[in-house]
């Protein structure tokens, strides 16, 4: 009992604080009373409480004008970020201007930026939507999924169902995996000549891995690997540098392959790379997220 009357104690009162936040605005305690329908007596009484509560002055009183101290400019700036949480609390859970409350991404930090922007086109322009992006692993992002914490994560694989059992992934794009390089390393006339002879940039644990190791010993090809990298934007660094060929979607090269510092190789790999948006049940998803899994079709590799 002695604890929960101490923890009583040391809770603010809101209402105090949204009747400080009229009076700071007003500069002015009759006005202020007023506007809140109350008498100048008692909100004046609310005011000290607060200020009670704090431990500090919040106006300095001059005649009839009230303006802030450093405590109570302190307090106000508190008082407004307060409220605005609250008007996005409301927001969320109705259906008035469900749109404005933040639409939070969560991608393999991995992932191809080119394609996650791809991906974010549809809402990007959107003034009513605010992104707030992260990345990490596919582990980290799931927990996050799971905890409400993101609306949807992107990934390359689909997430165990026997650990995952009440996610959704949903195949957003299918993309082919080729060989792209500088056009001086693309001049071999088949494609084992080609692995066997250059060098080449590899993902390190991805479907795309699985594929060329495949590949390779279909072929009975011992290839030179240049890098085993595990970012997506290294590899288009390394390929940039000419350190070798990538292995990759287009998507991750487009920039340079649409400028002509790469090239692709004429080869098919038969090696493709999806893309899942994966979701958690929501009572109250995000209202812009259908139409962000919606905007891509398979395939997607321009």
């Amino acid at each position: 009992m002695i604890a929960f009357y101490l923890s009583e104690r040391m809770r603010l009162n809101y209402h105090h604080l949204r009747y400080f936040q009229e009076v700071a605005r007003e500069g002015n305690l009759t006005h202020a009373a007023a506007r809140l329908n109350l008498s100048q007596s008692a909100l004046s009484t609310q005011i000290r409480q607060l200020e009670q509560r704090l431990g500090h002055a919040l106006f300095n009183r001059t005649g009839r004008s009230m303006t802030l101290t450093e405590a109570g400019r302190i307090a106000l700036d508190h008082a407004e970020r307060i409220f605005v949480v609250g008007d996005d609390l409301i927001s969320s859970l109705t259906d008035n201007n469900r749109a404005k409350t933040p639409l939070r991404v969560g991608a393999l930090s991995t992932l191809s930026r080119n394609f996650q922007l791809r991906f974010l086109r549809p809402v990007l322009s959107d003034p009513d939507t605010d992104l707030v992006l992260s990345s990490g692993n596919s582990q980290t992002l799931l927990r996050a999924l799971e905890d409400l914490a993101l609306d949807v994560v992107i990934l390359t694989d689909p997430p165990p169902r026997d650990a995952y059992p009440g996610i959704v992934a949903h195949r957003i794009a299918e993309q082919p995996v080729a060989i792209h390089g500088t056009a001086r390393r693309l001049t071999h006339p088949t494609l084992a000549q080609l692995l066997a002879s250059e060098p080449m940039i590899l993902p390190s644990e991805s479907s795309i891995r699985t594929g060329f190791d495949s590949l390779v010993a279909r072929l009975g090809v011992r290839p030179r690997i240049a890098a085993i990298v595990d970012d997506m934007a290294m590899v288009r660094l390394l390929a940039r540098e000419d350190v070798g060929l990538a292995i990759t979607p287009a998507v991750v090269l487009a920039d340079e392959l649409a400028q002509g510092i790469l090239a692709s190789a004429p080869f098919p790999l038969d090696i493709v790379e999806s893309f899942y948006a994966v979701t958690a049940p929501r009572t109250f998803p995000h209202p812009m997220l259908g139409r962000l899994i919606g905007s891509l079709t398979e395939p997607d590799a321009e």
